[in-house]
């Protein structure tokens, strides 16, 4: 299958501007369906499945290209070469953030800027650095996904979003989490919550414009301070006042004006 297929691709709107949707572990596009609908008019918008999520067929689910980030770099270089994309605005969340600024590094021509919603270049704590997460943690996490995935999920997904299964946003990241198949989640897992991206940031040179919500449990105010402090090119910070690390969800009615300035914002030296 073509890749375009194989990711579950579309382009919406009819804009000259190309923006790039790239959603995070645990969920799929479905997660920018609040930001979509206003960008429609004015861009021309690419939407895509990271391969793993419960709507890819896992079939299509190397494990061994996707044991490392390399994997998913080479999805979305590929899918804009098919779509003949020449230049874009990358918003990418979570893990895809990372994705989109080693992608800028290869072509920094295809990326005119980065918006990073709740990124991070690693999630685990180290020697002078809080990443979120301490290695009894991770764990714990992967012994559960093992065990019993489903009751793992029923955990994860109200600690991760910020509520109680109730909310709507919690159901809708339960879903989509609970749709994956347990060992490619345990994969994606591991890679993602294991990778260290520190030492590529210095070699980001286009311009970035990192999002992070006030309180998110997965990732610290503080490692959107580091990404300012250690990206190569200009970059700008706003801390949201949201809670949980998918605040386009959670609360939309504050994060889709907060991408859409920084969409327009432009970066100087």
């Amino acid at each position: 299958m073509g890749i375009v297929e194989a990711h579950n691709v579309e382009v919406l709107g009819s804009g000259k501007q190309v923006i790039v949707l790239a959603h995070g572990f645990g969920t799929d596009k479905s997660v920018w369906k609040y930001l979509v609908p206003h960008l429609l008019e004015d861009y021309r918008v690419v939407l895509f499945d990271n391969m793993g999520a419960g709507t890819t067929n896992p079939d299509y689910f190397d494990f061994e290209r996707y044991s490392t980030i390399e994997g998913f770099v080479c999805d979305v270089l590929a899918i804009l070469e098919e779509l003949q994309v020449k230049s874009c605005i990358m918003v990418g969340h979570c893990f895809s953030a990372m994705v989109g600024a080693i992608a800028s590094i290869y072509r920094p021509d295809l990326f005119s800027k980065l918006i990073m919603l709740c990124a991070t270049p690693r999630l685990l704590h180290d020697k002078n650095y809080i990443g979120g997460f301490n290695q009894e943690d991770l764990d714990q996490m992967f012994e559960g996904m093992c065990s019993t995935y489903e009751a793992w999920c029923s955990g994860f997904a109200p600690t991760v979003v910020g509520g109680d299964m109730d909310s709507v946003a919690v159901q809708d990241f339960s879903r989509t989490l609970f749709n994956m198949r347990p060992d490619i989640s345990l994969s994606i897992a591991k890679m993602m919550f294991l990778f260290d991206m520190r030492h590529i940031l210095p070699m980001v040179t286009i311009p970035c414009h990192i999002l992070q919500s006030f309180n998110d449990a997965a990732v610290p105010v503080a490692v959107s301070d580091y990404l300012h402090q250690n990206l190569g090119g200009p970059s700008i910070i706003e801390v949201m006042p949201t809670e949980g690390h998918l605040p386009q969800l959670k609360s939309p009615g504050i994060v889709v004006p907060v991408i859409l300035k920084h969409i327009h914002l432009k970066l100087t030296e």
